[in-house]
């Protein structure tokens, strides 16, 4: 196998922070059986990584997100800047970051929109996908950048899982784990959630069965309805209430007409959900969604390794730091909790406290910033660098 990574930029300087490489990992067999004959990753990376390798951190993101974790040379905002930068939490004046795309998602990774061998997008026949194969060619990336061990692998949400099968899947590569608003096994609510999400998109006439590249429309209207349906959940009834109430969108009577033909105004939340939902359609692939949810409801570190306990307890020297959102309604803050309760080397649930849901790992990061100055990115672990 070989693995190229692009190093430089076309006038053959270092390519600066926050820039978009890409990674040829080689051919890949899926853990369900499907298989790829070639797989690209697209990553970021911000910092220097030293002469041995050590100060490198793996930042994971999360469904719909993408690599920019943070501002770099354009100076465009990243999805974490409250996390990472220079002088911030993950200081990347000491840390090398790397920020990889998922395999099939839609920002630069292989995906089902990537051309496959014969001239055609993959489509329909792209792999079924799982947590545990993202890590598996995360793992690849990190040989070809000459990282044999993380200082810390941090993520939020399905990054979050994403960081805690780094942790099962390859302990001794993991010195710090970071999980933030996730858990170790989706649950059967967070699977139901996701299925009808999927389901809003297959049934979509224009999906196709994932073959609508070369249509003239595409599956928009059942991807937003996808988002809406998971833009609830990562939202807080409270927040939902307090900011929208039962108000009506500005002049618009959600009465309507004397029958369900007339098109009706909408209240204020609708006309939130439908911005959300426009804004994902306008920079996501369907087929994308369809396959990052189902390997989120496919998201089991116990599977075929003796279930959660035993999975758990094989990465008994990785030391982990796991944080959930007080308010979160799609993953509780007693997931965390059975988490710490199953590691060897947890100091309990850090709480962040925002009242927006579960979105506040988005909005809120910066509330870690202490007990990750304090256990994960300290002098001390400078030390242990050197």
């Amino acid at each position: 196998m070989t693995l190229t990574v692009r190093e430089l930029d076309s006038q053959q300087r270092p390519v600066p922070d926050g820039h978009v490489q890409f990674a040829d990992v080689g051919e890949y067999t899926f853990e369900t059986g499907g298989y790829l004959p070639s797989v690209t990753l697209a990553f970021e990376t911000w910092g220097t990584l030293n002469q041995d390798a050590s100060n490198a951190v793996l930042l994971l993101h999360a469904l719909t997100g993408d690599t920019h974790v943070a501002k770099g040379e354009s100076n465009e905002p990243g999805w974490w800047d409250q996390l990472v930068g220079p002088g911030g939490i993950v200081d990347t004046n000491k840390y090398f970051v790397v920020a990889p795309n998922m395999i099939g998602s839609c920002y630069g990774s292989t995906g089902p929109a990537s051309i496959a061998p014969d001239g055609r997008p993959w489509g329909s026949r792209f792999p079924f996908t799982t947590i545990r194969d993202s890590v598996n060619l995360e793992l690849r990336l990190a040989d070809d950048l000459g990282i044999k061990k993380f200082h810390a692998v941090v993520g939020g949400s399905m990054g979050g899982a994403r960081a805690l099968e780094w942790a099962v899947t390859a302990p001794e590569r993991v010195a710090h784990c970071v999980v933030v608003a996730a858990c170790a096994q989706s649950s059967a609510e967070q699977i139901a959630f996701a299925q009808a999400q999927t389901a809003a998109i297959r049934l979509d006439p224009n999906y196709r069965s994932g073959d609508y590249y070369d249509a003239a429309s595409s599956p928009a209207a059942g991807l937003g309805i996808a988002r809406r349906i998971a833009h609830v959940t990562y939202r807080s009834e409270p927040e939902l209430e307090t900011r929208f109430s039962r108000a009506n969108q500005g002049e618009e009577n959600p009465f309507g007409g004397a029958s369900i033909s007339h098109q009706r105004g909408r209240y204020a939340v609708e006309s939130y959900l439908d911005h959300q939902a426009d804004k994902l359609v306008d920079r996501f692939d369907a087929n994308s969604y369809v396959v990052l949810t189902e390997a989120l409801m496919s998201h089991d570190v116990g599977r075929s390794r003796g279930g959660v306990d035993a999975a758990l307890a094989s990465a008994a020297d990785v030391k982990f730091l796991v944080a959930a959102v007080n308010s979160d309604r799609l993953y509780w803050p007693a997931q965390s909790e059975e988490i710490v309760k199953r590691v060897d080397q947890g100091d309990g649930v850090y709480t962040i406290d925002s009242p927006i849901g579960h979105d506040g790992f988005l909005t809120d990061i910066h509330q870690l910033g202490p007990v990750l100055n304090e256990h994960v990115f300290t002098a001390r672990g400078d030390q242990e660098r050197s």
